[in-house]
């Protein structure tokens, strides 16, 4: 997905959104001016009135733009392939402040797929925040659970915040560390 950087946008509609980094949940009016400062894996952070927020993606018409599209399983598709698409689907949630999303800046700790007899499937995510008073905690985890759940075949997706182990910039993956000048 393209970034957008220092686009301005124009709330087209009154919409909700999430105060960055408090984690306190607001309506943006209609005709709120601002611009995007990231936009990654889906939802906008926009800058408005002096103040970050995030937009869900699922809201995206509200600063005109279009809404992601959801995951699509191949036909027949493997627990496996269920797996690989979760990862996938885990890397487009992206801290809002910083451009690197959950995978590679070593927030996921655990990942278990399970089948159920019906042929749906459960999972399991052991997750943890760069700071433990991180106030976009929440809506990281609830963002994490909404993109398993979006995939087909998958019933539920519960979404544990953990910390132990603390979290430590070593847990980045190269690539990130790399992105955020830390290689």
């Amino acid at each position: 997905m393209r970034r957008h950087e220092n686009e301005p946008i124009v709330v087209q509609r009154d919409v909700q959104a999430v105060i960055i980094p408090a984690g306190i949940e607001v309506k943006l009016r209609t005709g709120a001016v601002g611009y995007i400062t990231q936009a990654l894996g889906g939802s906008f952070t926009i800058y408005v009135e002096g103040n970050l927020f995030r937009i869900a993606g699922e809201d995206a018409d509200a600063i005109g733009k279009e809404p992601p599209t959801r995951p699509e399983l191949p036909p027949g598709a493997t627990d496996e392939d269920v797996k690989k698409l979760v990862w996938e689907q885990m890397k487009t949630c992206y801290d809002p402040e910083i451009p690197i999303n959950v995978v590679d800046l070593g927030l996921i700790y655990e990942c278990e797929v399970t089948r159920n007899d019906d042929g749906s499937r459960n999972v399991l995510v052991r997750m943890t925040l760069t700071a433990p008073g991180c106030g976009m905690g929440d809506f990281l985890a609830q963002d994490v659970k909404e993109k398993i759940e979006a995939i087909p075949t998958i019933r539920e997706a519960h979404v544990e915040i953990v910390f132990e182990p603390p979290w430590n910039q070593s847990m980045m993956s190269d690539a990130a560390r790399l992105e955020t000048g830390l290689m």
